[in-house]
């Protein structure tokens, strides 16, 4: 009963307004009392238990457990204080992991792919999304400072070279995700090439009108994919690429694509999107207006989310391997920290492949 009262104890004075530090203290100190060790510790085995041995490790985290604690990051980091070196001081256990989109099944494998490899490093993974925003970008790279974190790994729209040198000396270790970058480590996917292989395929299918059904904003990425499909077309002797640009890279777009690409003379009967998001509204729509695919029009999508089978049609498409990408960069970011000023920075590039399916 006693570990009740004490849970309850703490719960009163959260609600009370009792301080963050004071409410860490007041419970590493129960936690103390109740292993028969010191707080110090009681903070060995939260911050460096290799300095603690193994039975009172245990005793301690058996105590964490049974009351219930849970420790305060930012309550300890305000307790240490400003620092007049920010790269020397110490670093928190997590990484921070910046994408544009969290609601998009491509952007959350990535980060899942990320946070296996740091948990398996012992981190944690705080997950963060710029929403296509500079500014809202910003915030997090903060937000990530100030709490002292070990690193980020980031699908960057904002972010330039002065960032990236300022969280440096903030000591943190920084990792681009599917971009590439001058003096820095990178985990991406070669999208020339998964262009190249989409257009090839539609190609080799006898297709000669081809469109590419892309959204804003046109990240980069999406253009290589562009490009390397433009590129096929052009290099097969064919007509031009179609681009068609909608609003958003959803499937509410791609339900309005494909009235457009109906609208079209010749209309395109071999359509690249730029993700599966599109992709699947496209086919979708495509077929309540009585279209067959790929009967009369094939479609090609991007990323090989889970979604991609459940469409209408199901969904050839273009993987990319997200997770392997999130991992990479995990790695990079855990490579940096650990090697310290002989860290040599590396660009691990990944191929995508095609996925047939019905759609195409």
């Amino acid at each position: 009963m006693e570990s009740w009262h004490l849970k309850l104890d703490n719960l009163q004075k959260q609600a009370l307004g009792s301080t963050r530090s004071e409410l860490a203290q007041t419970s590493i100190r129960e936690v103390a009392r109740r292993a028969g060790v010191s707080v110090g510790t009681v903070s060995n085995v939260l911050n460096r238990p290799d300095l603690v041995a193994e039975a009172t490790r245990d005793r301690v985290r058996a105590a964490i457990e049974e009351l219930g604690f849970v420790r305060n990051e930012s309550a300890r980091r305000l307790r240490q204080g400003p620092v007049d070196d920010p790269a020397s001081a110490p670093r928190g256990r997590a990484f921070g992991v910046v994408v544009e989109d969290l609601t998009n099944p491509y952007a959350t494998d990535v980060v899942r792919g990320a946070e296996l490899a740091l948990n398996e490093g012992g981190h944690d993974a705080l997950w963060l999304t710029s929403d296509h925003s500079p500014e809202k970008e910003r915030r997090c790279l903060e937000l990530l400072e100030e709490q002292r974190a070990a690193g980020v790994l980031i699908i960057p729209v904002g972010m330039g070279e002065a960032d990236i040198v300022r969280l440096r000396n903030a000591g943190m270790a920084v990792v681009l995700l599917d971009h590439a970058g001058r003096d820095i480590c990178s985990a991406q996917v070669d999208h020339v090439a998964g262009g190249d292989i989409a257009a090839a395929h539609l190609l080799s299918l006898g297709h000669e009108d081809l469109a590419f059904v892309t959204g804003l904003p046109e990240l980069q990425p999406i253009v290589e994919r562009h490009n390397g499909a433009e590129r096929t077309v052009s290099k097969a002797g064919g007509r031009d690429l179609i681009c068609l640009t909608q609003d958003a890279l959803s499937p509410t777009e791609g339900v309005a694509a494909a009235r457009r690409l109906l609208d079209l003379i010749p209309v395109p009967t071999g359509v690249f999107c730029a993700n599966d998001l599109l992709a699947i509204g496209v086919i979708n729509e495509l077929i309540r207006l009585g279209v067959r695919v790929p009967d009369d029009i094939a479609v090609i999508g991007y990323d090989d989310i889970e979604l991609a089978t459940s469409a209408a049609v199901p969904l050839t498409t273009i993987r990319q391997p997200r997770r392997e990408l999130g991992w990479e960069a995990a790695e990079l970011a855990l490579a940096e920290i650990a090697e310290g000023d002989s860290h040599q920075h590396r660009q691990v590039v990944l191929t995508p492949e095609l996925v047939v399916r019905e759609s195409a």
